[in-house]
C-alpha cells in the first residue's frame, strides 16, 4: 500500500496550516505573581489603575486580585528603621509633654499651696476646766 503523491501533499499542506494557525495564536501570558508586582512598583500602579478605571479591559481578574493582595502586603510591611524613629519621635514628645505638665503643677501649687495636715506644727493643747456641778432644777427635786 503506497501512498499517492497527492495524500502526500494533502497531509504536508495540513500540517502546514495547523504550524501556522498555532504559530499565529497570541502566546498565553500567565498572569503575574504578587512577587512581581510587589517588586515592580511601577508595573503594580499600571495594573491598579487599569483595574480601577475600566475592569472590563484587564486581562484577567487575577491579575487584579495579585496586584490588591501585592498592596496590602507592601503597606503592612514596616520599616525596622522608620518604626525605630517612630519610637523615638514619641519618647521624646510624651517627655515634653510630661515636663510641661509638670511645670504647669508646679505653677498651681504656687499660686495655691496646698494645707498638708501632717506638716503642721504641733501646740499643746490645755485640758478644759472642770465643771462645776450646777444646782439642780425645781423639776429634778419634785421627781
Amino acid at each position: 500500500m503506497s501512498i499517492s503523491i497527492k495524500s502526500k501533499v494533502a497531509c504536508g499542506c495540513f500540517a502546514a496550516v495547523v504550524v501556522l494557525a498555532s504559530a499565529c495564536e497570541p502566546r498565553r501570558i500567565p498572569p503575574m505573581t504578587v512577587s512581581d508586582l510587589m517588586e515592580d512598583r511601577v508595573l503594580l500602579d499600571g495594573v491598579l489603575m487599569k483595574c480601577n478605571r475600566d475592569p472590563g479591559t484587564v486581562r484577567s481578574n487575577s491579575d487584579c486580585a495579585n496586584a490588591r493582595i501585592a498592596i496590602e502586603r507592601l503597606a503592612a510591611r514596616v520599616d525596622p528603621a522608620a518604626e525605630a524613629k517612630r519610637v523615638e519621635d514619641f519618647e521624646k514628645r510624651r517627655e515634653q509633654l510630661r515636663m510641661l505638665q509638670d511645670r504647669q503643677r508646679q505653677e498651681q501649687e504656687a499660686k495655691n499651696p496646698k494645707l498638708d495636715a501632717y506638716h503642721l506644727p504641733v501646740i499643746a493643747v490645755e485640758p478644759a476646766p472642770p465643771k462645776e456641778p450646777q444646782p439642780p432644777t425645781v423639776s429634778q427635786t419634785n421627781q
